[in-house]
């Protein structure tokens, strides 16, 4: 089993200088935020030492948290303590007992059962402990987007955060990265449009907006968007497979609630394209979502040429999907 997390415990976002610190939880990303974050409160001049866990040396912890190797207050980063060996296990078991007030020691475990003994004798301690869970479903994503602006002080709307993850998928380095292109590209408040111009180029994000549109029965706004995709000069193909796409992903999620199967760890559906698809499939019965398949397979047979007009086969699909899923 894991480390066992407390609801109580502060997160990464909250992270702030201690003697002692455990960053613990599988999102590196997240981490190296925390790491960042107690740095940046203990200002400039701090001498930072970094340690691996899984290759560390007798002595070394011991050594590196000296404070006479510090002309200011110093910065230890233990890194990998997941994978700690014995040596890192016995000298940071010690040093629990008797750390150094001046020096601020930052152990990072990723998770898992190994160095349990160390984990229980921080919790034990009281050392301060900042969670860092793996970000992967739906509200979490839009919740870390939101986040990343909000930290900048330049806060969007969650539509801004939803539009941003439909274009660029759900890896938070990816999503950050992101974020932080748009606000150094665009002035004042980033919005849906700003988002649109930066990525909604990808044909990617237009395709799967159109189908998004289509799956919750907004005909208007999935016959608008095909209609600006198609007179755009985006190939109707791609728009068809994100429509089967999104189509199979709600049969797959619907089917697993009936055979008691985990969508994610049994057939591999990211666990945000699961919430989103537990959403979208109450717009929906089964009989319905035959149908649209059959559809879009249909048009795209017809576009990939069994048929003469592809652009009128795309959006002919589009409006009987959407019009399904409106009832």
């Amino acid at each position: 089993m894991p480390p066992r997390t407390r609801a109580a415990e502060p997160t990464w976002h909250r992270a702030k200088p201690a003697p002692l610190v455990l960053v613990s939880g599988p999102e590196s990303l997240l981490a190296d935020r925390a790491v960042e974050q107690i740095h940046h409160a203990m200002g400039s001049g701090v001498a930072i030492t970094a340690l691996d866990a899984g290759a560390y040396s007798r002595g070394a912890l011991i050594a590196a948290a000296s404070p006479s190797l510090f002309d200011e207050p110093g910065l230890v980063v233990v890194r990998n303590a997941e994978a700690m060996n014995d040596e890192f296990l016995a000298d940071s078991l010690a040093y629990v007992q008797t750390p150094d007030p001046d020096v601020v020691v930052v152990i990072v475990h990723g998770g898992g059962v190994r160095g349990k003994r160390l984990l229980d004798t921080l919790r034990k301690a009281s050392v301060p402990e900042y969670t860092c869970p793996a970000v992967k479903k739906d509200a979490e994503l839009v919740d870390f987007v939101r986040a990343e602006f909000e930290r900048a002080r330049r806060p969007v709307q969650a539509a801004v955060a939803r539009r941003l993850l439909d274009a660029v998928g759900g890896d938070i380095a990816e999503l950050a990265a992101a974020c932080q292109q748009l606000m150094n590209d665009v002035e004042g408040t980033v919005d849906e449009e700003a988002v649109g111009r930066y990525y909604g180029t990808r044909v990617n994000a237009t395709a799967f907006a159109v189908a998004d549109a289509a799956i919750v029965g907004d005909v208007r706004q999935a016959i608008a968007l095909t209609r600006h995709a198609l007179s755009s000069g985006v190939d109707p193909v791609p728009l068809t497979a994100a429509l089967a796409a999104k189509l199979r992903t709600l049969a797959k999620v619907g089917a697993a609630r009936g055979r008691r199967l985990d969508p994610t760890k049994d057939l591999g559906i990211p666990p945000w394209q699961v919430d989103r698809a537990r959403r979208d499939l109450r717009h929906w019965t089964a009989e319905t979502l035959g149908e649209a398949i059959e559809l879009v397979a249909e048009a795209d047979a017809d576009i990939k040429g069994g048929g003469r007009a592809p652009h009128f086969a795309m959006e002919r699909a589009v409006r009987r999907v959407a019009q399904l899923a409106a009832g």
